[in-house]
């Protein structure tokens, strides 16, 4: 609610709309824009003239120029500035009807600008100007995150090259080019919006050309079929200037994804590779089955067999002898890349390692159980081929499931399993002796989680009590006791600070 005191001159200013107009259309800025920082302007030498300690407000009319100068007093409750705020007994007697919060309004005489003010005038409006400039770069620029620009090398220095991209610089810095890539000044370079920062300066846009949406970028600009959606890039690994591996897919079972992305003759990958510094490029097939996709990842090599081990996310992948070497790849390249690109840990081992790794686990395996259960070689054997691995898994079999593995009758089933249940019994009654030599807190033992081998491991590396435990991050824990994922050892660390927030 305002009240008009009384009403001097005004100044009019159609010229300033046109003004406006010029220099929005120069700057390609919004024109409200050029009024606000004009109004800013007009308002810093008013209140020059008439007191900073003033409420001085100033609005431009959008339809006429119509320039209006008005002081402001606001009818407060308590009054803690007696320029800007009178009492409400003040205020009525003005006007009867005034009520808390009433703004009184005094329009001022125009403000005749000297030297000094208009100098100022000129600084606030180019500040503006600039300022508006700057966020229209920064939200044009946010919201073109994940494109490819392209730009003239404006600077090159050790830490990185600086663009001119139009109307703005951006800056590639060192560890995003491509290694032994050389750029001077003039040169015309293209690469990947990565970021775009706020800064006092203006907008910092930052650019790489190692980033692997750079390469994904790069074949959608040069394979139509890419662009149009026909055919998706699921994923890509690089290792920029020396490999890269692509995962396409398509639906459409009339078209060969590889064949497009790689062009009649090489022709659409060729430019990428140049424009990549002669960074080699593997196209492989996406496949929504893992060990299928892991095959296709690791090519060329040939692969003869691929174990999943969905747990831990991991394959492990076997080759005939002369393809190991290939699909490792130089420094371990190519498999590593195909695990960037598969998302999966992979490790490679050729046929012969995978035999003799297997026969050293079968016969260590065997010689535990002759060990445990003081029986001969031949009974050993035919439990690690059965399946067996562990003297728990033996312990807990009931007699009539063992006999019916041929070689075994009643009665040695039941001797080897009563021989089992002994050890383990044993092992338990050791376990639970030195447990209590190591003195640990009765609460850490109640949790019912850690078993007895479990908890000595725990007091060997000083988790003695709760709060030990509960001070412990996932990983450590999950070191400590490698039988407990990520999630069980999170929940254990979780269960063990409940007690912190009661």
């Amino acid at each position: 609610m305002s009240t008009m005191l009384w009403t001097d001159s005004r100044f009019y200013g159609p010229e300033l709309l046109q003004i406006s107009d010029s220099v929005a259309r120069e700057k390609g800025l919004e024109k409200e824009k050029i009024l606000e920082a004009m109004e800013g302007a007009i308002q810093k030498a008013a209140r020059s003239k008439y007191g900073y300690e003033n409420d001085i407000r100033v609005k431009i009319d959008r339809k006429t120029g119509e320039v209006t100068i008005a002081k402001y007093i606001t009818v407060k409750e308590t009054v803690e500035d007696n320029v800007t705020e009178m009492s409400l007994d003040e205020a009525r007697k003005i006007d009867p009807n005034a009520v808390i919060g009433q703004e009184f309004v005094t329009i001022l005489p125009p403000v005749n600008f000297g030297r000094v003010a208009a100098q100022v005038g000129r600084q606030i409006i180019t500040q503006k100007i600039r300022e508006a400039e700057r966020d229209k770069q920064y939200d044009e620029f946010k919201g073109r995150v994940g494109e490819i620009v392209s730009g003239i090398v404006k600077r090159s220095e050790f830490s990185g090259i600086t663009l001119d991209i139009g109307r703005t610089e951006a800056i590639i810095r060192k560890d995003q080019t491509i290694p032994k890539e050389n750029f001077r000044v003039g040169d015309r370079v293209r690469a990947y919006i990565v970021d775009v920062s706020r800064e006092v300066r203006g907008p910092q846009i930052f650019l790489s050309r190692t980033h692997p949406q750079f390469l994904a970028k790069l074949f959608k600009q040069e394979v139509p079929e890419i662009y149009d959606g026909v055919i998706e890039i699921k994923s890509v690994a690089r290792d920029p200037g020396s490999r890269a591996k692509v995962a396409v897919y398509t639906a459409d079972p009339g078209i060969d994804p590889i064949g497009a992305c790689v062009g009649v003759r090489g022709s659409r990958v060729q430019s990428i590779i140049q424009e990549l510094q002669g960074e080699k490029i593997d196209i492989v097939l996406w496949s929504d089955d893992p060990a299928t996709f892991a095959v296709n990842a690791l090519s060329p090599a040939e692969v003869s067999k691929v174990v999943l081990d969905e747990e831990n996310h991991k394959f492990e992948v076997l080759t005939p002898d002369n393809q190991l070497s290939l699909a490792i790849g130089r420094r371990g390249q190519n498999v590593r890349l195909a695990s960037a690109l598969t998302g999966w840990n992979i490790t490679v081992t050729s046929e012969t390692e995978a035999l003799e790794k297997s026969n050293q686990e079968y016969h260590a395996r065997s010689k535990v159980f002759m060990d445990v259960l003081d029986c001969d070689e031949v009974i050993a054997h035919l439990l690690v081929t059965e399946g067996f691995t562990e003297v728990e898994e033996l312990a807990n079999i009931s007699k009539e499931d063992l006999s019916s593995v041929e070689g075994f009758d009643e009665a040695l089933s039941e001797e080897l399993i009563s021989r089992a249940r002994s050890y383990l019994e044993k092992q338990e009654k050791d376990a639970q002796e030195k447990l209590k030599k190591m003195k640990i807190d009765n609460k850490l033992i109640k949790l019912g989680v850690f078993s007895s081998p479990m908890l000595i491991k725990l007091a060997e590396n000083n988790i003695l009590k709760l709060d030990d435990l509960a001070d412990l991050a996932t990983d450590e824990l999950t070191e400590i006791i490698p039988e407990f994922d990520e999630t069980s050892a999170s929940e254990i660390i979780m269960k063990a600070r409940e007690h912190w927030f009661k």
